[in-house]
């Protein structure tokens, strides 16, 4: 039987790591041109970084609860093997695809904490293009809450056939030796 409190528990730090990452979509930095005092030379001016904690939490969030479904399933390959038919087939499938869906809403969400953290310092000439004040794209930290929303429930859903397959097995009980009985 599935721990009902360790699937709470994993499913409010993954609705914490989902509430992150919207919120970091919704306050990605934005940068805009401006001209020195001498205005020779024009620069970017960067408004809010919050965002790109608000990535790195989520990125901690999201694999906090992973590592502690991992450590509950003893990462699948670990421990008594598990009772064949279709809650174990299930399992193996799931734990696949939690992995994969981990490891990608772990790239959204580092790969646009790490470019908002970026932010361009060089100036131009007056007679020059503007500096190209590049921020991180719409819909990266988007696609992270996404993807940590499918995790969370794929993971959970992992752990509860991991659980049922493990809760199956049922050790052989009757003597390990060929019986012996009297002969008629």
């Amino acid at each position: 039987m599935a721990s009902k409190l360790l699937i709470i528990l994993v499913f409010v730090l993954d609705i914490i790591a989902f509430g992150l990452a919207v919120a970091a979509e919704q306050r990605r930095n934005s940068g805009t041109p401006k001209k020195d005092s001498d205005a020779y030379y024009s620069y970017c001016v960067y408004h809010s970084d919050i965002a790109t904690g608000f990535g790195v939490g989520a990125f901690l969030f999201l694999m906090l609860s992973q590592l502690i479904i991992m450590i509950a399933s003893r990462c699948f390959c670990c421990g008594p093997p598990l009772k064949p038919g279709g809650s174990r087939a299930c399992a193996v499938l799931l734990f696949i695809l939690c992995w994969v869906t981990f490891f990608i809403a772990e790239v959204c969400l580092l790969a646009g904490s790490v470019r908002n953290a970026y932010h361009t310092k060089y100036r131009t000439k007056f007679f020059d293009d503007p500096p190209s004040c590049e921020t991180v794209r719409k819909g990266v930290f988007a696609a992270g809450a996404a993807f940590v929303l499918f995790s969370s429930i794929i993971s959970n859903l992992y752990y509860a056939t991991y659980s049922k397959s493990r809760a199956d097995v049922s050790s052989y009980g009757g003597e390990t030796g060929v019986g012996m009985a009297a002969y008629k």
